[in-house]
């Protein structure tokens, strides 16, 4: 890949997908093929077939997904599997059909076993049940990782998937239902702080242990293995750090100046205990994460703050 490269990342306006093109750009990488969900829908095969046939991209980052938290994930079951698996689907199938050099799936940690051994290994794909607050999502991010496999190995395409931990940063979807850990705790903390809220509750026993990575990080990671990493195993993302839900929400707290109490309800679901990934294979390639967490949370606090004046 150079700076003359014609690159399609394919969901560029969402979290991941802005922060690749950040990096791209900063790069030099200028070459970019962007369509918004309006220009191009990519859970239709045929527009997707013809945007393929006509602008040949070079290499693809598909970063296009529906996404959501836990509530989203139990709220719309059916839109998480069957979204997911036609995007992946059109754009995999597509980028081959029309000689796509190489091409980049973003999973996600939520792919591998609720009760996994820790770190979690690549390998440890497919050997015990799911998370059931988030199967949907992880079940149709495991068949774009199938699918990827198997378009290698009949076809030769050479098509690398990451697996990042939970994310967070520039971008994020601060939604007060369908949000993540991260951005959901910083709406609550931050809306409680300004109205001068007594105490905030909080999902859950704030027991479970969690691994979170700032998204420019992931992006840099991102590119790195698009220039460097062909192989069919898949890839693990992740900072190498682990904090419990309690103590990120004492850290959003802190940053927010938020001197209430942090009520904890026991009767909402905690989803996966630990989840800590085992980053080897990114690590053989000198890569590391660079943003600290309290750093992040501090400027994604900031960002929100001024969204919300």
């Amino acid at each position: 890949m150079n700076s003359g490269s014609k690159i399609y990342v394919a969901g560029h306006r969402g979290m991941v997908g802005s922060a690749i093109v950040r990096r791209l750009l900063a790069d030099g990488f200028s070459n970019l093929v962007l369509r918004t969900r309006e220009e191009l829908d990519l859970t239709n095969q045929a527009d997707v077939n013809a945007f393929f046939a006509r602008e040949r991209p070079d290499y693809v980052f598909l970063a296009a997904a529906k996404v959501g938290g836990i509530h989203a994930n139990s709220a719309y079951p059916a839109e998480f599997i069957r979204d997911n698996l036609a995007i992946q689907t059109n754009v995999i199938h597509g980028a081959w059909q029309h000689g796509v050099k190489k091409l980049l799936f973003l999973g996600s940690s939520c792919i591998y076993p609720r009760d996994c051994p820790q770190p979690i290994r690549e390998e440890y794909l497919l050997t015990g049940p799911l998370e059931p607050t988030n199967q949907w999502y992880a079940i149709a991010k495991i068949a774009g990782i199938k699918l990827c496999e198997a378009y290698r190995q009949q076809y030769g395409f050479d098509a690398v998937c990451a697996m990042p931990t939970n994310l967070y940063g520039p971008g994020d979807n601060y939604h007060h239902e369908n949000s993540h850990v991260v951005p959901a705790l910083i709406r609550r903390i931050h809306e409680a702080a300004r109205r001068g809220d007594e105490d905030v509750v909080i999902w859950g026993t704030g027991t479970p242990l969690r691994e979170f990575l700032h998204v420019d990080d992931l992006a840099d990671a991102c590119l790195l293995l698009m220039q460097r990493y062909s192989g069919e195993q898949i890839v693990n993302v992740g900072s190498g750090e682990e904090v419990s839900i309690a103590q990120l929400a004492h850290m959003i707290a802190d940053a927010a100046g938020y001197r209430g109490r942090l009520a904890f309800d026991a009767s909402r679901p905690d989803g996966t205990p630990r989840k800590l990934l085992d980053t080897r294979t990114l690590d053989a390639l000198a890569w590391r994460a660079k943003v600290p967490l309290s750093t992040g949370l501090a400027e994604s606090l900031r960002e929100f703050a001024k969204q919300s004046a």
